[in-house]
């Protein structure tokens, strides 16, 4: 039987924990008592840096049940770099792990066809994919289906209606640790590991308690982020563009030799302004996005960590491997 690990990043989830470890911590037996998985399999839970009783709730989980581990990140770190400190500590205690967000949105009943899939399939990588939106309002299932199809018309190869709720091998959360990029989109990355994988659908629930972490405006920058990550074609459009232009001024320049020649030249005010604030804003839209590249490369050039662990706690034989990790 292998070893599973349940990787929750946590950001002021106070409200839903206890609901969420219950419920966990029956699947989790159900999968044992199934002999799906070991005995000592883990729900670990990341707290990125909350500022309510998250930490707290862990620990005391921790301390009433040896099957709840936790971290403690110094700081808020984001989503993706919580995520990404509680899978590479799993790497090396766990046969496979499986990513989850604590709100009780993705159906945990998903997990055993997962498993399933990694041990009678031998896949090592198995989407969590929404049949469908039903749960979300006209304009975040608009926006968020799009968007999909936008990072995927961009060149970024992603999994269509899949979040962060997917199982990964020991062998792919390996394999995911030789990726050492600051700028972090793990939707895109997952799919570029390569390994057997597969799709289990699900229907998404209502967030249980608590609020959603992602508002409009993090959502903009986070679809920003996965793009300019994972693609270089809007530099390549832009490069198309200034081509495009330069063509129309050409044509533009013949054009008014000919009135000038024929006699025919007239001062055309709004003409000029409306040239001059379209090749302005062009001009300055070309330089946002190439300066969201070159910022990128700014941070990655820095090489600076993408979390740091404060404190961790879970079994004994756990805390010395993930003590060798930390300190490697």
């Amino acid at each position: 039987m292998n070893r599973l690990f349940c990787v929750i990043p946590c950001y002021n989830e106070q409200e839903v924990l206890p609901e969420t470890s219950k419920r966990l911590k029956e699947k989790i037996e159900d999968l044992v008592g199934r002999k799906m998985i070991a005995p000592d399999s883990r729900i670990l839970l990341v707290n990125d840096g909350s500022k309510d009783e998250t930490w707290n709730i862990i620990k005391k989980l921790h301390e009433e049940d040896e099957v709840f581990q936790g971290i403690n990140l110094s700081k808020n770190m984001g989503h993706q770099n919580a995520l990404l400190a509680g899978l590479m500590t799993a790497k090396d205690l766990c046969d496979m792990a499986i990513s989850l967000d604590a709100d009780l949105q993705d159906d945990i009943n998903a997990i055993d066809a997962m498993v399933d899939k990694f041990n009678k399939e031998d896949c090592e990588v198995v989407y969590g994919v929404r049949s469908k939106r039903t749960t979300d309002t006209f304009f975040k299932r608009f926006t968020a289906e799009s968007y999909y199809k936008l990072i995927d018309a961009m060149g970024a190869k992603t999994v269509y209606n899949h979040a962060d709720y997917r199982l990964l091998s020991r062998r792919a959360l390996q394999a995911l640790s030789e990726f050492g990029e600051v700028n972090l989109f793990l939707r895109g990355i997952v799919p570029m590991l390569g390994f057997k994988s597969d799709i289990v659908y699900y229907e998404r629930a209502e967030r249980f308690a608590g609020e959603s972490k992602y508002p409009l405006k993090k959502m903009l920058s986070f679809a920003i982020e996965g793009i300019t990550s994972l693609s270089t074609k809007p530099i390549k459009m832009i490069t198309g563009l200034g081509f495009f232009i330069f063509f129309v001024s050409i044509a533009v320049f013949v054009y008014s030799l000919v009135r000038h020649f024929t006699g025919q030249t007239i001062q055309g005010w709004t003409t000029t302004v409306l040239s001059v604030w379209a090749i302005g804003g062009l001009i300055m839209i070309s330089l946002g996005v190439i300066g969201e590249y070159i910022g990128k490369i700014y941070l990655e050039t820095k090489n600076r960590p993408r979390f740091i662990i404060e404190s961790y706690v879970g079994d004994k034989e756990d805390e010395e491997i993930a003590d060798c990790v930390y300190k490697r």
